[in-house]
């Protein structure tokens, strides 16, 4: 996974409310157990028309959100079914952080799990951050992970709480893979014991 530490990029705004993770990927495309190649269906929905043409409409379509790394959204973002394709999805377009005012259980740890730093912000932040994404791509949000602040264009700075362990994880590039590996000498000192102690097993 990798880290996360600062991040300086274009945020898209999307002030929908409920965005559930069958709107993030739909359900005919989680047949793959595969991270890559979701991002083109992200928000298929939303971004396609139903014979396969882009909607001009659609955010992620308009040619200053194409490169967003940041998505400033509505409130519950992310409710719906548990599905990790999601969080893989957004991934895979290019997002590396979303901006809201709450999210889904699920979703919320699942994004950590995968590189994806949500964050929680009240109301009045949220709304000056969409209104700042509005601007387009000349307007750049910074989300510095260490000192947990999210900074608009104009400078204004907002501080957002964050779990430690988490926080740890995401600054070090940790998955479950990698906190596991992090063990390996204790793992590997189990296992040649357990060999001595148990020879039949």
């Amino acid at each position: 996974m990798d880290k996360f530490t600062t991040l300086t990029g274009i945020a898209a705004p999307m002030p929908l409310v409920n965005i559930d993770t069958d709107m993030i990927i739909p359900k005919g495309f989680l047949k793959t157990i595969k991270r890559s190649g979701l991002g083109v269906n992200l928000f298929d929905e939303m971004r396609y028309d139903r014979n396969g043409n882009e909607n001009p409409d659609f955010v992620l379509n308009q040619p200053q959100y194409r490169q967003s790394e940041i998505i400033v959204a509505g409130d519950n973002f992310g409710c719906g079914s548990s599905r990790e394709h999601a969080p893989w999805a957004l991934l895979d377009f290019g997002i590396r952080c979303v901006i809201s005012t709450s999210f889904a259980d699920i979703f919320y740890n699942n994004c950590f799990k995968n590189g994806i730093l949500p964050v929680v912000l009240p109301q009045e932040a949220v709304d000056h951050l969409m209104d700042d994404a509005s601007k387009g791509a000349n307007a750049r949000i910074t989300v510095n992970l260490q000192d947990q602040t999210v900074t608009a264009s104009d400078g204004t700075r907002y501080a957002f709480d964050i779990d430690p362990f988490k926080k740890h994880c995401m600054l070090n590039g940790l998955d479950d893979i990698g906190l596991s590996l992090e063990k390996v000498s204790a793992i590997d000192a189990y296992e040649s014991r357990a060999q001595t102690q148990f020879p039949w097993l």
